[in-house]
């Protein structure tokens, strides 16, 4: 996608921004509210281009927190993680979790050491596993090795100060060899102790499930929300191949209010801002969109 923007764009942009985040203030001295981050994969293109002015932008729309989506050859955006790090707390904005690296055959546990420790020197709190390739989605016994291992990646995450999470889309909950992989084996498989759980509201509906009734089932499991919306209810499918139905947090039908009702029992700590698409092709004015949502219509 093209995310190109003139200078009223912009402008409009960082107004926007500016009255989200005076609304919030005065909000939040009545009360806290949880943390706010994006997935920076939301801006991927413009992240591609202008990594600072890119970060300058979300910074004034009144972002906190960052999840990445940019970790490669032990960088993160083409940066060395102490550059990185500056470049964000510069703007006054935390990095909270990264989605990690995924391959073909799994995250080794060289590959996980060396991400731990290249994790570790940006501060992050959580790794994610963002990302089961399709090949590895054909049985149980693939999910679980993917279990097992994640197991021990989260032990060597834990010991770098840092808490492995996975983030689901809506495949999970297909059946497979009369198992559902999310429920009969993530759930029950995965060490509560090591691996956390970032339940995306998006993919978790399309799959035709209820995430509060999710939350209910299995507390304390879930410290990440993916806020994430769609502008339609559909009868559940199984693929993400083609779907384009995202909407800004608040602009669609999914209830969050009901979800952040229920985060006490997820032991929800913050949540993440993610968009995989934009409708009108303008990511930078729908997160604003999303956290002017949340912060005058949703969290109050």
């Amino acid at each position: 996608m093209k995310t190109k923007h003139s200078r009223r764009e912009f402008i409009k942009v960082t107004a926007a921004g500016t009255l989200g985040a005076l609304v919030y203030s005065q909000y939040s001295c009545t009360k806290a509210l949880p943390g706010i981050g994006l997935q920076l994969y939301t801006i991927r293109d413009a992240m591609a281009t202008d990594v600072p002015g890119s970060l300058k932008k979300v910074a004034d729309a009144g972002y906190k927190y960052l999840e990445l989506a940019g970790y490669a050859d032990r960088k993160f955006y083409g940066h060395e993680p102490s550059e990185f790090k500056k470049m964000v707390n510069d703007l006054g904005m935390e990095i909270l979790s990264s989605h990690t690296q995924v391959e073909a055959q799994g995250i080794t546990l060289e590959n996980a050491t060396i991400m731990a420790e290249d994790h570790a020197k940006l501060g992050v709190k959580y790794c994610v596993q963002p990302w089961v390739v399709e090949e590895a989605r054909t049985t149980i016994g693939s999910y679980q090795k993917m279990a097992a291992d994640w197991n021990q990646v989260g032990k060597i995450m834990k010991d770098h100060g840092i808490l492995f999470g996975y983030h689901n889309h809506n495949f999970e909950f297909a059946v497979v060899e009369g198992k559902i992989p999310y429920f009969d084996v993530f759930m029950v498989e995965l060490d509560k102790d090591l691996v956390t759980m970032e339940l995306d509201m998006f993919w978790t509906s399309k799959a035709g499930q209820d995430p509060v009734e999710i939350i209910k089932r299995y507390p304390g499991r879930f410290q990440l929300y993916h806020m994430k919306d769609m502008y339609t209810r559909e009868a559940p499918f199984y693929t993400t191949v083609g779907v384009q139905d995202f909407a800004p947090v608040g602009a669609g039908v999914i209830d969050f209010k009901a979800i952040l009702a229920v985060k006490d029992i997820a032991g929800m700590k913050y949540m993440v801002v993610e968009q995989d698409l934009s409708k009108t092709e303008t990511p930078f004015e729908d997160i604003v969109t999303s956290i002017t949502n949340l912060k005058t219509r949703i969290l109050v």
